[in-house]
C-alpha cells in the first residue's frame, strides 16, 4: 500500500527500518500495563515467519512514528497446507499519549483493515495470530477506549478468555493429590519427566488432541534448550502417553504455566489434577513465586480445574470478530 496523509495530520505507511525502538517506546507509552521492550518486539513481530512489514501500519507525525496497528494474514500455515487465505488479524495497535484525541487510532485501524481487505481476507479477528502473540485478545476494562474504538469499526465479541494466577508462596501438594498419585502409581500408571524418545508421542497427542500450536510450542522450547524436567508426561500401565503439562514453554518464562492436556478419552481419572499438581510442585522446587498463564475458557474443564487448585482470575480478554 501507498503511504497516505489523513486528516489527523499523520502519515499512514508500512514498517521501515528503523521504526522499532521508537514504537515500542510509543507501546509503553500508551500501554505501561502491558509494556514491550525492543528485543521481544523483534522477536515476536518482526522475526514472525508471517510478519510482512506492509502489514504493520505505522503512523508518523512530524517524521517520527507515534503508533501502529499491526494487521496479519497467513504466510506459514499453522498446520498442513491451510493458509486461511480469507482470515487476517489485527494483533494489536497503540497511539502515543502525546498523539492521541486526533483520530490517529481510528486511521490506524481502518488503514490495517484495507490493508488485510487487500490481500483477500473477509474475516478479521482482533487476536494474535500463532505462533506468537502478546495477549489473547483486548482487556476492555483496563482499554475501554479501545474496546469502543473497534466495536465502532463493526468488532463483535466472538468469545472471551481468562488469565489467571497462583502465588507459590506457601505451595504444597494438597494430601489427597499425593494419596491419588500412589493410587495411581500402584495401578501401574507412571508420572515423570518423559526421556527424548518419547517426546515423538507427547508432541503427537498435542498436535492431534489439541491444536498445532501446542505441538510446536513444544517442539521448539526443548530444541531451544528447555530442560525435559519442566515437562511432566503421565504414561498408562502399557506405558502409552496419556497426557503432560509443563512450564517455561513460552518465551523461557519459568513461571508460566502450560500448555498443558490429558487425552480427551482418559479424562475423569484425575490425570490432569496430577500433571496439575507435579508441574506446581517443580516449580515450587525451582523457585518460582508464582504461576500464571494467559488464556483459558472460563467454564472449560481446564478453567474450572484451576479455579477449584487456587488459581484466580486476574484479566479477562475479548476476542473480537469483524466482517470484512
Amino acid at each position: 500500500m501507498n503511504d497516505t496523509a489523513t486528516p489527523s495530520g499523520a502519515a499512514i505507511r508500512g514498517f521501515r527500518t528503523g521504526d522499532g525502538p521508537r514504537l515500542t517506546e510509543a507501546w509503553t507509552k500508551a500501554a505501561p500495563g502491558d509494556p514491550i521492550g525492543y528485543r521481544r518486539f523483534r522477536d515476536l513481530v518482526l522475526l514472525d515467519r508471517n510478519f510482512d512489514a506492509d502489514g504493520l501500519r505505522v503512523a508518523e507525525l512530524d517524521g517520527v512514528p507515534v503508533g501502529a496497528a499491526y494487521a496479519v494474514r497467513r504466510l506459514i500455515p499453522e498446520s498442513g497446507g491451510d493458509l486461511q487465505p480469507e482470515t487476517g488479524w489485527i494483533g494489536f495497535f497503540f497511539v502515543d499519549p502525546a498523539a492521541q484525541r486526533r483520530g490517529i487510532g481510528r486511521e490506524l485501524i481502518t488503514s490495517a483493515l484495507d490493508w488485510l481487505r487487500s490481500q483477500g481476507c473477509r474475516t478479521v479477528f482482533f487476536s494474535p495470530t500463532t505462533p506468537n502473540y502478546f495477549l489473547p485478545g483486548l482487556d476492555a476494562d483496563r482499554y475501554p477506549a479501545a474496546d469502543a474504538l473497534l466495536r465502532s469499526q463493526g468488532f463483535q465479541t466472538h468469545y472471551q478468555a481468562v488469565a489467571m494466577d497462583l502465588s507459590l508462596n506457601d505451595y504444597a501438594m494438597p494430601p489427597e493429590v499425593s494419596d491419588q498419585l500412589d493410587r495411581l502409581t500402584a495401578d501401574g500408571y507412571r508420572f515423570g519427566t518423559p526421556d527424548s524418545d518419547e517426546l515423538p508421542a507427547l508432541i503427537k497427542i498435542a498436535g492431534e488432541e489439541f491444536n498445532a500450536d501446542w505441538a510446536r510450542a513444544i517442539r521448539e522450547a526443548v530444541v531451544a534448550g528447555l530442560p525435559l524436567d519442566r515437562i511432566v508426561a503421565v504414561f498408562d500401565p502399557a506405558g502409552e502417553p496419556l497426557g503432560w503439562a509443563m512450564h517455561a514453554a513460552y518465551e523461557q518464562v519459568p513461571e508460566r504455566f502450560g500448555p498443558f492436556g490429558v487425552l480427551p478419552t482418559r479424562r475423569g481419572l484425575g490425570l490432569g489434577k496430577m500433571l496439575l499438581h507435579l508441574t506446581l510442585e517443580r516449580m515450587r522446587a525451582a523457585g518460582c513465586h508464582s504461576a500464571w498463564f494467559l488464556w483459558t475458557g472460563l467454564q472449560s474443564a481446564a478453567g474450572q480445574l484451576y479455579l477449584k487448585s487456587g488459581f484466580t482470575v486476574t484479566r479477562t480478554f475479548t476476542i473480537m470478530k469483524a466482517a470484512l
